[in-house]
């Protein structure tokens, strides 16, 4: 598969619109349309689905997705003494991506910055979404809520611009640290005590997609802070509610339990 997809209709990689009847909130992504936000404050965790999640197929993304669990599953996350944050990458690194195993659950919005599209919980010490990310937009520049990230690009070119964590109150603009440009295939690695960072897909035409694996899921239990990239403020916002969960736009966490 060429690096970077062309936005279309038909499976296995969707486009929709949202139609979530969430309220206009505070979002990860700095351009999001006020009635369709895939990162908005929520009292709920999803809506309800009008379909059941279809059965885990057989093939070697949903093997990684397995082998990921049972690596985390006596642990309590990537920083206890029974995790191998090697192991973890190289076994997200050896993976052969491939569109007809994880498009699924790549669920896109070409008017929103990036959708947010839940694969799985592990055994509740983890998180794993996939991210499809729209043509020249991304995130706002974010922390981790003390929580782990490992990214791995499935599809297409992501821009990592890191920064130094701003003070509170911030007197300027967060200081830029690094810019780092992944392509298919490569994994990173993020957590707080490196600084906070944005994502963003610097191709004008084709969206990316990209596999994270976040342990434990701080963020959509308590939220995260984001930072104004002009003058350093920062906002408290909510993660917990996402585009699709296991296929389904507007599944249920419940159903992944």
């Amino acid at each position: 598969m060429a690096p970077g997809l062309t936005l279309h209709d038909s499976p296995p990689f969707s486009s929709t619109t949202s139609k979530l009847a969430s309220p206009p909130t505070t979002s990860l992504s700095p351009t999001p349309s006020p009635a369709s936000s895939p990162n908005t404050t929520s009292s709920t965790t999803s809506v309800a689905a009008t379909t059941k999640p279809a059965p885990r197929p057989s093939n070697a993304f949903e093997d990684l997705v397995g082998s990921l669990t049972a690596i985390l599953g006596p642990t309590s996350g990537l920083t206890s003494e029974g995790v191998d944050v090697d192991a973890l990458t190289r076994l997200m690194g050896e993976y052969e991506s491939k569109e007809e195993d994880w498009g699924r659950y790549a669920l896109g919005d070409a008017s929103r910055g990036y959708t947010r599209n839940l694969v799985d919980v592990g055994n509740g010490k983890s998180n794993l979404l996939i991210l499809v990310w729209s043509p020249n937009k991304g995130s706002l520049i974010h922390d981790h809520a003390d929580a782990h990230c490992l990214m791995r690009i499935l599809s297409g070119t992501l821009r990592e611009t890191r920064y130094a964590t701003p003070p509170s109150p911030a007197a300027a603009p967060p200081t830029i640290l690094k810019e780092t440009t992944y392509s298919a295939g490569q994994v990173t690695y993020m957590s707080d005590s490196l600084g906070v960072h944005k994502i963003s897909n610097p191709d004008p035409e084709r969206m990316a997609v990209s596999l994270h694996l976040y342990t434990p899921p701080n963020a959509a239990r308590e939220g995260c802070h984001v930072w104004d990239e002009r003058g350093g403020g920062r906002s408290h916002v909510r993660q917990n509610n996402y585009f699709s969960v296991m296929g389904v736009k507007g599944g249920r966490v419940e159903d992944l339990m």
